[in-house]
């Protein structure tokens, strides 16, 4: 690995770290797998260094770790033994922001916040969003197609870029930077690296799609009393909204108690303790009538009895505490550890059954286990976090739910990848053959089997 290192240091545009200047930030990501230590951090900061870093390990057969902003939940960013990671943080910036095109061109190392930001000075949003915001990188949640908050309106990441370029594990740059909306000029190559979290080549750059600034947003804080109501009041919100409901998020009483009950920063407006919580919002055009649309919508949902109680945001200070309660997630591990962490997908008319069958399946092999729930709900997403307090409990409850899902014919990760967490599970979610086609894929493109092994495919070839 000597020779090759200081061949990668001789490189133009890179800058590798060895030793003790490889500081603990490189060794894990946000997972609560053990952390590794990289071989070498390679850092390179243009696409021809990423590519000629590549190229010379591919040659020396050495396996690498593909890093960008570190907040991955699935342990795909930790570096193995004997791996090189490279880390794409120096390669960052917008190249371009087309306003007539309504679309942005960004280096993979990019903030997701900085990209946000640069939208909105223009006049655009660009609607991914999520918790980690300002230190993911568009690189990773390009290469883990990833959610977020706005899924139900925008989509997923992968709706959200028109094309890309990527690094293959030999080194040849596979450059597919399309601006257009319609573009069927043969395989749409850009799939191949999108949601492919590495495994096939390494994202450099991007061509992301804008969208205009809705002129309006309403935001309310509704308390239910059972999820069959949960499901009929989306249904009509979707309907009278037309296209201009942007959030439907569900707390479950478990969640939202533990929340506002433990984080002493977070309050429950409610006085009054609800079996389950939905935060909505709608994005439009004309406040006055949009407003107006809200509240009549959300009276006549009172009246018909499908919503117990309501809170309307008449603020921004307002909209951001509601949005804490969805968002206190992030503060539960100073209460709880060893916990088994869930980012599932299930049919929403199965939602409700395949919780039940969860709780009676972990029940009976782990009996002093308790649930926090919550998701996205209108785009299939479920979490929720199983604890006991005892690290060895951990595994029997990933094994159970994970049966679950496939059981109820779901998805073992709704928006978190797979990394190295789930490879174990993936066989819930895809069949043999999917799994045979994967290896066959990876075979074609890394055929040394150098970038991000033993990461999403069970056995990567």
């Amino acid at each position: 690995m000597q020779e090759l290192i200081q061949q990668l240091q001789e490189l133009p545009d890179n800058d590798v770290l060895l030793g003790d200047s490889i500081s603990e930030k490189y060794h894990h990501d946000w997972s609560a797998d053990a952390p590794g230590i990289p071989g070498a951090v390679v850092r390179p900061s243009s696409t021809q260094a990423l590519s000629e870093t590549l190229k010379l390990c591919h040659a020396s057969d050495q396996q690498v770790a593909v890093q960008g902003g570190l907040t991955g939940l699935t342990g795909g960013g930790i570096p193995k033994a004997g791996e090189i990671a490279i880390n794409l943080e120096r390669l960052n910036g917008i190249e371009e922001l087309d306003v007539d095109a309504m679309t942005m061109t960004v280096k993979a190392g990019t903030p997701l916040q900085t990209i946000q930001e640069a939208a909105d000075d223009a006049g655009f949003i660009f609607p991914l969003d999520l918790g980690a915001r300002g230190t993911c990188n568009i690189g990773g949640n390009i290469s883990t197609n990833a959610g977020g908050n706005q899924v139900l309106r925008f989509g997923m990441t992968r709706a959200l870029v028109l094309g890309l370029e990527a690094v293959m594990a030999d080194g040849t740059v596979i450059t597919s930077m399309n601006k257009m909306l319609k573009n069927n000029a043969g395989y749409d190559l850009k799939h191949l690296f999108i949601g492919t979290e590495g495994t096939l080549g390494i994202v450099s750059r991007a061509v992301l799609r804008l969208f205009p600034k809705s002129a309006s947003r309403c935001t309310a804080l509704l308390a239910l009393n059972n999820f069959k109501d949960v499901v009929t009041l989306l249904h009509k919100l979707t309907s009278e909204f037309s296209g201009m409901l942007s959030a439907y998020e569900v707390m479950w009483e478990s969640y939202f108690h533990f929340i506002t009950d433990n984080v002493d920063t977070i309050d429950s407006p409610y006085d009054t303790r609800y079996p389950i919580y939905v935060l909505t919002e709608l994005e439009g055009g004309d406040p006055e009538k949009d407003a107006d649309l809200f509240m009549n919508t959300l009276s006549a949902a009172m009246e018909d009895g499908l919503v117990a109680d309501a809170l309307i945001a008449n603020s921004e200070k307002d909209r951001e505490g509601f949005w804490k309660i969805r968002d206190g997630v992030g503060e539960i591990s100073e209460f709880i550890r060893d916990t088994a962490n869930f980012d599932i997908s299930v049919p929403i008319s199965s939602m409700q059954p395949f919780l039940e069958q969860v709780e009676k399946e972990v029940i009976a092999e782990v009996p002093n286990a308790k649930t926090l729930i919550w998701g996205h709900i209108a785009d299939s997403n479920l979490h929720f976090i199983c604890y006991t307090g005892s690290h060895d409990d951990v595994k029997a409850m990933y094994d159970i739910v994970y049966k679950v899902v496939g059981d109820f014919s779901g998805s073992v990760s709704a928006e978190h990848g797979i990394g190295v967490q789930k490879t174990g599970y993936l066989h819930h979610s895809r069949t043999s053959e999917e799994i045979a086609l994967m290896q066959n894929l990876k075979g074609a493109l890394d055929p040394k089997g150098i970038l991000n092994s033993g990461r999403v495919i069970p056995k990567a070839l």
